[in-house]
């Protein structure tokens, strides 16, 4: 069992690495942080640190450094998320306020969060993957070329350009439409595009070619909706902690690189009270970033499905600014969208 002020040297020492990368000793705890005791009583409580394994001494008669168990102890023990300052949150604010859409809103987002932290930033696009379709509408521009409009129950409405190869008059093409409906209309997105892509019935074998061609363009119109995917900024900033890691950088960057493994990992982070979840080290191994730490929160779209949005680093990071930095910018998120 850990002390009350064991826990205090533990968190000097994580605070002390995480500004130095050199190993902290005791001298320099007593130093540095008004413990109001010897450095003799500092080493016996890193003894019992270093027993309970939340330290380790990298070399033979140095300092300690936090091991992966030692920083997850002083996350957790973090009672509150620092708030961000007054000029960080306006910046903030100005800085996304400028965007002109969504895709903009995003990559200007993981920009920020990348300046704000120092470490990789990752945004979960927003999706529809639990949206359904509401109506199919097609509107006839050309003989041969038809608008597929895509319209969910969220209010998104996806349109785009079909040509065919033989041409198709109005009666004919809303005859389709009431057929594309019937098949498709209540289905989830991914549901829809599973059915489009198949073999449909016409009452008219003359246009099966035609409804397959309308058909599968819907069904593409379906799957960029659900698809989940990420937004990436500040690779720069891991290549300059390159000596953070144990093994290769670039292991590291391919597996971030899979971004099914991210959004695997986002999918399983479970949030502290704070909204905020955090993953440490060895807990990643089984994603291949067994020397990063991932901080990640989520963020609301109306009619859309939750997303997160994150930083991946090192272990050694700071994690009280990453867990504010991440934590404030998602709220500008939620309440934006909200509003649109």
């Amino acid at each position: 069992m850990v002390s009350e002020r064991g826990l205090a040297v533990l968190r000097a020492i994580v605070q002390d690495y995480v500004a130095s990368r050199e190993p902290v000793g005791s001298k320099t705890i007593v130093d540095r942080h008004a413990f109001g005791v010897s450095a003799a009583t500092i080493r016996n409580d890193m003894a019992l640190l270093e027993e309970e394994e939340l330290i380790v001494a990298p070399h033979t008669s140095s300092g300690r450094i936090p091991t992966d168990k030692g920083y997850r102890v002083f996350v957790d023990q973090l009672t509150e998320v620092r708030p961000m300052s007054q000029a960080q949150r306006h910046a903030i604010e100005t800085f996304l306020g400028e965007s002109a859409d969504l895709d903009e809103l995003l990559s200007r987002t993981v920009r920020l969060v990348a300046q704000l932290t120092n470490q990789l930033a990752v945004v979960q696009v927003p999706s529809f993957a639990s949206a359904r379709v509401r109506h199919v509408e097609l509107v006839q521009l050309a003989p041969t070329r038809v608008l597929c409009i895509l319209i969910t129950n969220s209010g998104q409405v996806e349109q785009r350009l079909a040509e065919l190869a033989d041409e198709v008059d109005e009666t004919t093409l809303a005859d389709l439409r009431v057929g594309l409906n019937r098949v498709a209309a209540g289905l989830t997105l991914s549901e829809a595009a599973a059915v489009l892509s198949g073999e449909l019935e016409t009452a008219d074998p003359r246009h099966a070619a035609v409804l397959h061609t309308l058909a599968l363009t819907l069904a593409e119109q379906a799957r960029a909706q659900r698809s989940d995917r990420l937004v990436v900024a500040g690779a720069a900033n891991l290549v300059r902690t390159e000596q953070d890691f144990s093994g290769s950088i670039l292991d590291v960057i391919e597996a971030i690189e899979e971004q099914v493994v991210l959004l695997r990992l986002f999918g399983e982070m479970a949030a502290d009270p704070h909204g905020i979840a955090v993953r440490i080290g060895r807990e990643n191994a089984s994603y291949g970033l067994a020397d990063t730490s991932v901080v990640s929160t989520a963020f609301a779209v109306p009619g859309r499905d939750v997303s997160r949005l994150g930083i991946v680093g090192p272990t050694r990071m700071d994690y009280s600014a990453g867990m504010a930095a991440v934590r404030a910018v998602a709220r500008y998120l939620s309440r934006t969208l909200g509003e649109h």
